[in-house]
Protein backbone atom coordinates (compact mmCIF):
# COMPACT_ATOMS: atom_id res chain seq x y z
CA UNK A 1 0.00 0.00 0.00
CA UNK A 2 2.74 2.35 0.77
CA UNK A 3 4.45 1.79 -2.54
CA UNK A 4 0.93 2.98 -4.44
CA UNK A 5 0.99 5.98 -2.50
CA UNK A 6 4.78 7.00 -2.98
CA UNK A 7 4.68 6.41 -6.53
CA UNK A 8 1.04 7.15 -7.42
CA UNK A 9 1.80 9.95 -9.48
CA UNK A 10 4.19 7.63 -12.21
CA UNK A 11 1.01 4.50 -12.01
CA UNK A 12 -1.25 7.03 -13.03
CA UNK A 13 1.22 8.67 -16.06
CA UNK A 14 1.84 5.22 -17.16
CA UNK A 15 -1.86 4.70 -17.20
CA UNK A 16 -2.15 8.08 -19.35
CA UNK A 17 0.13 6.85 -22.16
CA UNK A 18 -1.30 3.27 -22.90
CA UNK A 19 -4.72 5.15 -22.98
CA UNK A 20 -3.09 7.53 -25.93
CA UNK A 21 -1.48 4.72 -27.49
CA UNK A 22 -4.54 2.80 -27.43
CA UNK A 23 -6.76 5.44 -28.99
CA UNK A 24 -3.75 6.25 -31.63
CA UNK A 25 -3.66 2.54 -33.11
CA UNK A 26 -7.56 2.28 -32.87
CA UNK A 27 -8.20 5.60 -34.65
CA UNK A 28 -5.23 4.44 -37.02
CA UNK A 29 -7.10 1.15 -38.06
CA UNK A 30 -10.06 2.95 -38.84
CA UNK A 31 -9.07 5.42 -41.06
CA UNK A 32 -7.68 2.91 -43.66
CA UNK A 33 -8.99 3.24 -47.18
CA UNK A 34 -12.28 1.36 -47.60
CA UNK A 35 -10.96 -0.69 -51.28
CA UNK A 36 -8.96 -3.19 -48.86
CA UNK A 37 -11.22 -3.88 -46.15
CA UNK A 38 -14.25 -5.73 -45.35
CA UNK A 39 -17.64 -5.00 -45.40
CA UNK A 40 -17.63 -4.35 -42.02
CA UNK A 41 -16.07 -1.40 -42.68
CA UNK A 42 -18.37 -0.16 -45.13
CA UNK A 43 -21.21 0.19 -42.76
CA UNK A 44 -19.43 2.29 -40.72
CA UNK A 45 -17.92 4.48 -43.27
CA UNK A 46 -19.79 7.74 -43.98
CA UNK A 47 -21.77 8.50 -46.93
CA UNK A 48 -18.82 10.40 -48.79
CA UNK A 49 -16.49 7.62 -48.60
CA UNK A 50 -18.49 5.02 -49.56
CA UNK A 51 -19.21 7.13 -52.85
CA UNK A 52 -15.82 8.02 -53.34
CA UNK A 53 -14.66 4.37 -53.25
CA UNK A 54 -17.58 3.20 -55.18
CA UNK A 55 -16.26 5.84 -57.66
CA UNK A 56 -12.69 4.76 -57.27
CA UNK A 57 -13.44 1.00 -58.11
CA UNK A 58 -15.67 1.52 -60.19
CA UNK A 59 -14.20 3.53 -62.64
CA UNK A 60 -16.76 6.54 -63.14
CA UNK A 61 -18.98 9.05 -61.85
CA UNK A 62 -22.15 8.25 -63.33
CA UNK A 63 -22.16 4.48 -61.94
CA UNK A 64 -20.53 5.70 -58.16
CA UNK A 65 -24.47 6.24 -56.61
CA UNK A 66 -25.29 2.90 -57.73
CA UNK A 67 -22.43 1.08 -57.34
CA UNK A 68 -22.20 2.09 -53.64
CA UNK A 69 -26.03 1.20 -53.08
CA UNK A 70 -25.46 -2.09 -54.67
CA UNK A 71 -22.34 -2.62 -52.16
CA UNK A 72 -24.25 -1.12 -49.20
CA UNK A 73 -27.41 -3.98 -50.19
CA UNK A 74 -24.14 -6.65 -50.19
CA UNK A 75 -23.07 -5.30 -46.79
CA UNK A 76 -26.69 -5.58 -45.22
CA UNK A 77 -26.76 -9.01 -46.18
CA UNK A 78 -26.43 -11.73 -43.35
CA UNK A 79 -22.99 -13.11 -42.57
CA UNK A 80 -20.99 -11.19 -45.32
CA UNK A 81 -19.33 -8.94 -42.90
CA UNK A 82 -16.10 -10.86 -44.04
CA UNK A 83 -16.39 -10.48 -47.54
CA UNK A 84 -14.22 -7.74 -49.13
CA UNK A 85 -15.53 -4.48 -50.60
CA UNK A 86 -13.15 -5.12 -53.63
CA UNK A 87 -14.78 -8.50 -54.36
CA UNK A 88 -18.33 -6.86 -53.93
CA UNK A 89 -17.75 -4.13 -55.76
CA UNK A 90 -16.72 -6.11 -58.83
CA UNK A 91 -19.37 -8.04 -58.68
CA UNK A 92 -21.14 -4.96 -58.95
CA UNK A 93 -19.57 -3.88 -61.68
CA UNK A 94 -20.59 -6.57 -63.91
CA UNK A 95 -23.88 -6.19 -62.71
CA UNK A 96 -24.03 -3.16 -64.03
CA UNK A 97 -22.32 -3.87 -67.32
CA UNK A 98 -24.89 -6.61 -67.98
CA UNK A 99 -27.54 -3.98 -66.88
CA UNK A 100 -25.93 -1.34 -69.77
CA UNK A 101 -25.80 -4.10 -71.82
CA UNK A 102 -29.30 -4.67 -72.39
Amino acid sequence: MNFIKSNLKLIIGICAICLVVMIFFVTLRAQQNLEDGDLRNWTTASESRRLATAEIMGGSAETAELMSGCITKMASLPDSGRFKIRDAASLCAVGIALRDAQ
